[in-house]
């Protein structure tokens, strides 16, 4: 019974695959029948390849399998990967050629060289025969050369630099014929002219410029008092004192008139000029005599103009200033109650102690300063740490590091945003020219927190700050 049911179910199997192969074969016959008329000959030569190497695999999986030999079903399956081998690498028809295939390279461009790779000639898969297609790598630059190419777009345009400084002499004289008409019991100063644009650090836009009113003081009647000996216990701040009111008595000095608390008041000197400059002078007729549009600014607390003209726009500010006992005093107050403090300026200092280090060894300190403060000027972030504090970092490094040549200009931009991290970290920046300054002094936590993230980040990878 056992011997029955295994050859009824070998006739079953073998009776369904024969079938099955014959249906097949049909076909498959009529396929190559008709396989030149629809494929063509290429196409009739691919399926017939494929066709023979399926009908292979029916073969032998259908055919008696002899039990006696241990390789046959090995031998068997390496036969089926060899015409499955054989289907995949038939060689495919060539498709139809379209329209935008037009323009497209016939060749593509070799691939560049890996910095290392030793070329082999005989890894080259094209003919001997065939033209070489040269490719022209991407020069990448080195922060030396995108330095040196971002100075070269700060500079301002000799014609816009020449035009405004032009109007702001043409504004300082008329406002210096103002006062002596307007005010001649005062004994101000001749009238001139500060920042970056006159001491060849400009950058981006010469668009602002100091105007320096000096207030001239009797020595023998005022002294300095350090702002450490007051409330506000800050060395940058200063107070001007009257003294020998005993023998001097008030009217005695031009200036007594804005004393308050015997100590003349920064305040009231610019609260007085700021009168004069909204509602006693005509700037519409000066304006017009000079081509432009000029308007005070009301609101603001500085002493500042706003000059417009069809090919620039100016922003011009007044600093009332006091030379005493060799410090150079602006008529700045700090926000709050206090309002007789003169704030100590360092700004001359700071570019003539960069000029002469400059000149004795031909350094690059006033490139890297142009460079840093327009990228401060760009980053909305770091414009409070634009100029001045900037400037004391390169004074400092400077008694460190001796190599400031052009050459080595990367290696100073890198080392500086790294100096200026380490302070922002502390919180503190000494002036280079009083270490009790902290030159942070005026700045929010918050501020100083931004200031530290972005320049954290562009210590890795300065080019960020180029951009």
């Amino acid at each position: 019974m056992a011997a029955f049911w295994h050859q009824r179910g070998r006739r079953q199997e073998n009776g369904g695959l024969g079938s099955v192969i014959d249906g097949l074969g049909s076909v498959f016959d009529v396929l190559l029948a008709n396989a030149r008329l629809v494929l063509g000959v290429s196409g009739a030569a691919v399926l017939a390849i494929a066709t023979l190497a399926v009908k292979r695999l029916i073969d032998r999986a259908t055919s008696p399998r002899d039990e006696g030999d241990p390789k046959a079903e090995q031998k068997s399956l390496e036969e089926s990967w060899q015409d499955l081998a054989l289907i995949k690498t038939t060689p495919k028809p060539p498709k139809k050629q379209r329209r935008e295939d037009l323009s497209e390279p016939l060749l593509s461009p070799a691939r560049p060289l890996v910095p290392g790779e030793v070329h082999n000639p005989r890894s080259c898969s094209a003919p001997l025969g065939a033209p070489q297609v040269k490719s022209s790598p991407l020069r990448c630059l080195t922060l030396q050369e995108k330095l040196l190419s971002h100075s070269s777009q700060l500079a301002v345009p000799e014609i816009q630099a020449s035009l405004i400084l032009q109007l702001a002499r043409s504004i300082c004289t008329q406002l210096q014929n103002f006062l002596r008409s307007k005010c001649p019991e005062l004994p101000f100063g001749r009238l001139f002219l500060s920042g970056a644009l006159l001491d060849g650090l400009e950058v981006l836009a010469a668009d602002h410029i100091h105007l320096m009113l000096p207030v001239v003081l009797d020595a023998g009647l005022w002294s300095l008092i350090s702002g450490e000996d007051t409330v506000v216990r800050n060395p940058q701040y200063w107070m001007i004192k009257r003294i020998d009111l005993g023998y001097f008595p008030r009217g005695c000095s031009p200036w007594d008139r804005f004393i308050v608390g015997r100590y003349l008041s920064s305040n009231v000197l610019n609260e007085t000029l700021h009168k004069l400059l909204v509602a006693s002078i005509n700037w519409p007729a000066i304006g017009g005599l000079l081509g432009c549009a000029i308007h005070p600014v009301v609101a603001s607390r500085e002493l500042k103009l706003e000059v417009k003209h069809d090919q620039v726009e100016l922003s011009i500010t007044l600093f009332p200033v006091v030379e005493m006992e060799d410090k150079v005093l602006l008529a700045v107050p700090p926000e709050g109650l206090v309002e007789n403090l003169w704030l100590e300026s360092f700004y001359r200092a700071e570019v003539s102690r960069v000029k002469e280090l400059d000149a004795g060894d031909s350094g690059a300190r006033q490139l890297c300063l142009r460079i840093l403060s327009g990228v401060c000027r760009s980053q909305p972030s770091l414009r409070k740490l634009g100029g001045s504090p900037v400037t004391h970092v390169i004074l400092h490094l400077s008694d460190t590091a001796s190599d400031w040549a052009e050459e080595s200009l990367a290696d100073r931009f890198q080392q500086v945003l790294e100096e200026l991290v380490a302070y922002l970290e502390k919180g503190v920046l000494p002036s280079y020219f009083n270490p009790k300054i902290n030159l942070f002094s005026g700045l929010l936590e918050e501020e100083i927190d931004e200031m530290g993230f972005v320049l954290y980040r562009a210590v890795s990878e300065p080019e960020v700050l180029l951009k």
